[in-house]
């Protein structure tokens, strides 16, 4: 690194105290955007540098009692491709970027319509039959400016799928289109990413996580040949918690991949049922 990027990040620094009166070493926001300016270098570069000298972004400070400065630095080098930016992908979109996910890649070819309105967390009525993708990525900007953002208004398929998804580290399925599921998991496989997977009907809902070797989806829906493109949700509708707490899940499930800790949900499909507070983990062999 630098040595006057490390000079401005120890000056721009502050010492602090955690709730729990521990110190820790700061830096404003602010103080990272100027740091930006003059070194003419992004401001997930500066966050990244930051953390590599202890110096925590002060955005983060809240992660670090169960995140280290290194994993808060892989958090923000790394590159999480979002696919569907309705219900799920948009609540989704919105923690990864507050987790600081350094790099989003988002992909929907979609426009609100007004019964998205009592579910997803990007719509607005002045956002009505606007692109979810550029709503996402002015969300975003919104929240974190620091980060990366791709977006892509269109939908994923066949013959886009690979080019959309290449050096992706995680792919997060928030579909509502079960054919386009084995789509996305057939890409995952070939560029040998992980794919975290929800799907929400009612009150109901699933997540569970793909690794290239495994079988995933097939396990579930059956054969992609034998499948219907709507799941439960035609029928069942969706409610906006269901959705926040299925979004949530796949959101710790990439995070933990990321950062290699914890259990993932690997060959398991975690099954929720709030009117029942079910909540029930099911080995898929």
């Amino acid at each position: 690194m630098d040595d006057k990027i490390i000079a401005g990040l120890q000056s721009a620094s502050s010492v602090k105290k955690f709730p729990d009166g521990t110190a820790y070493t700061s830096i404003a926001l602010k103080d990272i955007g100027k740091l930006s300016k003059t070194f003419k270098i992004s401001g997930r570069e500066i966050e990244i540098s930051a953390l590599e000298e202890k110096i925590i972004p002060e955005r983060y400070v809240r992660n670090m009692k169960k995140f280290s400065t290194e994993e808060q630095a892989t958090l923000l080098g790394s590159r999480v491709s979002v696919v569907g930016l309705g219900g799920l992908g948009g609540t989704v979109t919105e923690i990864l970027a507050r987790a600081g996910i350094g790099i989003l890649n988002l992909i929907d070819g979609d426009r609100f319509e007004e019964n998205n309105l009592n579910r997803q967390l990007l719509s607005t009525p002045k956002l009505l039959l606007k692109s979810k993708a550029q709503a996402a990525i002015d969300r975003i900007h919104e929240i974190n400016s620091s980060i990366v953002v791709n977006k892509h208004h269109e939908y994923l398929d066949g013959e886009n799928a690979i080019g959309l998804l290449e050096k992706s580290n995680v792919i997060v399925d928030c579909l509502d289109n079960v054919k386009t599921r084995f789509v996305l998991e057939g890409a995952s496989k070939k560029i040998q990413c992980p794919l975290v997977s929800a799907a929400v009907a009612g009150v109901l809902g699933h997540v569970t996580t793909i690794f290239p070797d495994d079988r995933g989806f097939s396990l579930i829906y059956g054969e992609p040949d034998s499948v219907e493109s709507k799941g439960a949700e035609a029928s069942l509708g969706c409610l906006p918690y269901a959705v926040t707490l299925l979004a949530s899940v796949e959101c710790s499930e990439v995070i933990k991949i990321l950062l290699k800790k914890g259990s993932v949900l690997r060959n398991q499909l975690l099954i929720v049922d709030l009117m029942d507070n079910v909540f029930d983990i099911v080995q898929l062999t």
